[in-house]
């Protein structure tokens, strides 16, 4: 895409819950070793939101950054990804418009497939600006991972948002085209309406994630995609982050390519810095990744990244982007590092409280204590009515 029809992400900031359960205390519950925890799945702590924090609060909390850098007046769509939506009607991108204090001159909608969401997302962003060059798209992934208490599945849980800022000229990363598509109906993984944590069969869920890997790739070669050798390294979506060190493994067996475990760790394991503390956030997941190579210590000016997304049932896209000269100035290293080191740490009694405190269905009033560190908080319920509070630009 040469000269002014380059459509890329201008800015990417990603917050999380105030919270964080290490693994080590984790491990006090389960019995389990920390190498299990460390080694076997790559996880080191996973963020929890406080009482009063939601994927509304997380969103608004990620995207305010990118509103107070670049305005707001070119911004005409809000595009908001997630698994674990509030409301079956309303899209939780209208509460975070409303919090950042956006105008009403923008179009909000909320986009739903399993962690592939945000993906979709920025590939419908991208095509927006191409349309209209001087509009921008802010795109938002925000997700709660939450799984039955002392099931296999909980220690991946995690939490948080990321807010990206889609526009011609990029100064981060160009989304090159084309795309790899592939989607298989299975039931790998699901939550139906009346669950409030996932489902999952986990080996089912890895032989898909890995088919997937396949497919995508063969459908990007199959409309003239790069060579594997022409792509620095991959960015996947890491439900946990040993499974992108596997998905490499399987892009590079597809690609007829042999390479050493060595070799893949070093192309994969400066994407893992965010995930492996953080733990699983979903659609948010593959972008933290993106974030955690992009702040790492390697020179990407000019290179070519791969991206994988996944999402369970099954929908996946691998794609590319070409890093912009320059991104360097413009990422937000220092505050992203800050997000994750001012978490409160609980103990597992704590986080259990949490995890067993919801709130009510039958539309009473109900308060809640103020916990979160950031701008914005859930302060309650009335008349089945969340009610926020925090931080109102104005328009």
């Amino acid at each position: 895409m040469p000269g002014d029809r380059t459509v890329g992400i201008h800015d990417l900031s990603f917050r999380t819950g105030s919270l964080v359960l290490t693994h080590a205390e984790l491990s006090k519950h389960t019995g389990a070793s920390l190498a299990k925890y460390h080694q076997g799945i790559g996880q080191r702590a996973m963020s929890v939101p406080a009482a009063d924090e939601d994927i509304v609060t997380m969103a608004a909390e990620a995207a305010a950054p990118v509103i107070e850098r670049h305005g707001c007046d070119r911004i005409r769509t809000v595009l908001f990804a997630t698994e674990t939506s509030i409301d079956q009607s309303k899209a939780a991108g209208v509460y975070a418009h409303s919090l950042l204090g956006l105008p009403s001159h923008i179009r909000v909608v909320e986009l739903k497939q399993a962690c592939y969401g945000a993906t979709a997302a920025l590939q419908f962003a991208a095509a927006l600006v191409q349309r209209e060059p001087e509009q921008q798209v802010l795109v938002i992934a925000s997700d709660i991972a939450r799984y039955d208490l002392d099931s296999p599945g909980e220690a991946t849980q995690g939490a948080a948002a990321v807010a990206m800022l889609v526009s011609a000229r990029p100064a981060i990363a160009a989304i090159d085209r084309p795309s790899g598509l592939h989607t298989h109906d299975i039931m790998d993984f699901w939550r139906p309406n009346y669950r409030e944590t996932a489902l999952v069969d986990g080996k089912k869920s890895l032989a898909a994630y890995l088919a997937a890997v396949e497919g995508t790739w063969r459908d990007y070669q199959n409309h003239q995609g790069l060579a594997i050798e022409q792509i620095r390294t991959v960015c996947y979506h890491q439900p946990f982050t040993r499974m992108a060190f596997k998905a490499h493994r399987q892009l590079l067996d597809t690609a007829g390519v042999s390479s050493s475990d060595t070799a893949i760790a070093h192309a994969i394991t400066p994407t893992t810095r965010y995930n492996e503390t953080i733990g699983n956030s979903y659609t948010a997941s593959l972008y933290l990744a993106l974030a955690a190579l992009l702040e790492g210590d390697e020179d990407l000016d000019e290179a070519t990244v791969g991206l994988f997304s996944y999402g369970s049932g099954s929908v996946a896209e691998f794609f590319t982007t070409r890093i912009t000269p320059g991104y360097r100035t413009h990422l937000r290293t220092a505050a992203h590092t800050d997000v994750i080191a001012r978490r409160r740490p609980i103990d597992y009694a704590t986080y259990r409280r949490l995890r067993e405190d919801t709130l009510p269905d039958d539309g009473t009033q109900h308060s809640l204590p103020h916990q979160a560190l950031g701008r914005f908080r859930l302060s309650g319920i009335a008349g089945h009515q969340r009610l926020y509070e925090g931080f109102r630009p104005s328009n």
